[in-house]
Parts: structure tokens; C-alpha cells; sequence
């Protein structure tokens, strides 16, 4: 792995070779190796967005003996998750997501009965749809 200098200077060098077209001089093995860890690292942060979401949405929803108490912060948290996450989402991300989502449930499901000390029931299926996930106006009744 390269040292953040050392890979600046070779990003400034690929872009330059690629506006240039000089397609032959590229190092194609690490521009893959660069790309693919980037989709990687872009896919990481939007399912940890959205995990978050709805471990807020579920401590929301079926959390009563704390809802009073924490109501005002889970809400505010959702609202933050949903606002950074649009900033990085894109039509592949949102495509991604819905794909994933039953495993980031999953992970969602796990974190939150932790939480709770698992004496709270939260349903075994995402109870929420993509749209409502992300709509910033939607919160569960």
C-alpha cells in the first residue's frame, strides 16, 4: 500500500495520463486496484448510513420504555443519517442498497436487540421500504 503523499503524487500523474490519452504509460494494475477499493469503501459508508437509520427507526418504533425519554434524539440522528447520505449517494449506491438491504436489516436487527437487552420485540423482516428509508419527512406511526 502506498503512503498518502505517494499516492497523491501517482493519482495527479494517472489523471494527467488519462487527459493526455496516453493510455499506454498507465500502471492499469493499481488504477484497478485504486478503483475497485474505492467502489468498496463508497459501498461501506452508505450501508453503515443506512444501517444506522434503521436502528434509529426501530428504537423509534418499538423501543417503548425509552421512546419518552430518547424520542426527540432518534429522530434528530435519522434526519442527520439521511441528509449524509444523500450527499453520497448515487444511482449504483441506491442500487446497491436495495440489493443489501435484508443483510444491513440483519446487522441493524442484531445491534439493536443488544441494545435493549433483547426484551423488546422488533420484527425479523426490514418492516420499513427503500423509499421510507431515505424519505427525509417519513417516520414510523
Amino acid at each position: 500500500m502506498l503512503d498518502e503523499l505517494t499516492l497523491h503524487l501517482w493519482l495527479e500523474e494517472t489523471i494527467k495520463l488519462l487527459k493526455e490519452k496516453r493510455l499506454n504509460d498507465l500502471d492499469i494494475d493499481h488504477l484497478i486496484e485504486e478503483l475497485e477499493s474505492l467502489g468498496k469503501r463508497d459501498k461501506n459508508l452508505v450501508s453503515s448510513f443506512l444501517e444506522k437509520i434503521i436502528r434509529h427507526l426501530l428504537l423509534l418504533q418499538y423501543w417503548e420504555a425509552e421512546k419518552e425519554r430518547n424520542r426527540n434524539h432518534w429522530r434528530a440522528e435519522i434526519q442527520s443519517l439521511r441528509t449524509q447520505l444523500r450527499k453520497y449517494l448515487t444511482t449504483n449506491l441506491q442500487n446497491y442498497l436495495r440489493e443489501e438491504l435484508n443483510d444491513i436489516y440483519d446487522d441493524s436487527l442484531y445491534y439493536v436487540q443488544e441494545e435493549t437487552g433483547f426484551n423488546v420485540y422488533f420484527p425479523e423482516k426490514c418492516p420499513y421500504t427503500f423509499e421510507e428509508l431515505l424519505n427525509e419527512k417519513w417516520f414510523p406511526s
